[in-house]
């Protein structure tokens, strides 16, 4: 049994829920297990036949299910997917030395894939950023993509921040057409003293992506540190972090340099 609930899940992530519905409606239609192979096309050409011989067969086994039955798990697992799906799906991204229990991924290739992804708007969020050259391949591929692209850095000693590297320099040497942003030092100033600095670490593709890490975009946070990061796709925190980026701009607690 559990393993026919575990066939009718992999169907709820796989197909999509107009198809879902559609089968489950024929399935309705039928009488017994044995008239399965009646509502089979009903699946579409392009499903995985692999999986529905599975369900054919343990299902088979467990006559006792009715197609009504069978069809209303279906429309369970559908609608589970989504809600799934609209949660986000969170994946660990460790860079460092490998224990074994934890998969270890580059920080640069994380990175990298979630460029890649952006068709629309991409916002990087960085302390310092020196030229690590396959984040500056990629960034102007996405240039080249006419993906609007936004990049926060901290400012310069010589310019009221709190790094020796001029990062806002580097980035537009690098990247002419892309814009870039300040955290203002009057926002940053308390009693007439600088205390706050753009210490976060974070990118956004579309809404969609998103990658909060420790990592700078320096090559030695890319290749060499030990560096902890959260990849989210979809649900609430990629867009709501959008938003935020974008409230910056709105309210000019961070403006732009060019």
């Amino acid at each position: 049994m559990n393993e026919l609930l575990k066939i009718i899940a992999e169907l709820g992530i796989e197909l999509h829920p107009d198809r879902i519905s559609a089968v489950a409606s024929k399935l309705e239609e039928i009488e017994s297990t044995d008239e399965i192979a009646l509502v089979m096309p009903s699946f579409g050409p392009n499903f995985s036949t692999d999986v529905l011989e599975r369900l054919r067969l343990t299902w088979s086994k467990h006559k006792e299910v009715s197609p009504k039955e069978v069809a209303s798990a279906l429309r369970g697992a559908a609608a589970s997917a989504m809600i799934s799906e609209k949660s986000g799906k969170v994946e660990l991204v460790w860079s460092g030395p490998d224990t074994g229990l934890v998969p270890v991924r580059h920080t640069e290739q994380v990175l990298c894939e979630l460029i890649e992804f952006a068709k629309r708007r991409l916002f990087l969020v960085s302390f310092v950023a020196y030229s690590v050259s396959s984040i500056m391949q990629a960034l102007q591929h996405a240039v080249d993509r006419n993906v609007q692209i936004y990049i926060l850095l901290e400012s310069s000693e010589n310019h009221g921040g709190r790094v020796s590297h001029d990062s806002v320099e580097t980035m537009m040497k690098a990247l002419p057409s892309i814009s870039i942003y300040v955290w203002d030092s009057d926002n940053k100033k308390h009693d007439g003293h600088l205390y706050g600095a753009v210490h976060a670490k974070c990118a956004v593709a579309d809404g969609e992506l998103a990658f909060i890490t420790s990592a700078n975009l320096t090559t030695t946070a890319m290749e060499s540190n030990m560096e902890l990061g959260l990849l989210v796709r979809k649900g609430d925190i990629p867009s709501g972090l959008e938003r935020h980026l974008d409230a910056l701009i709105t309210t000019k607690v961070i403006t732009k340099v060019r």
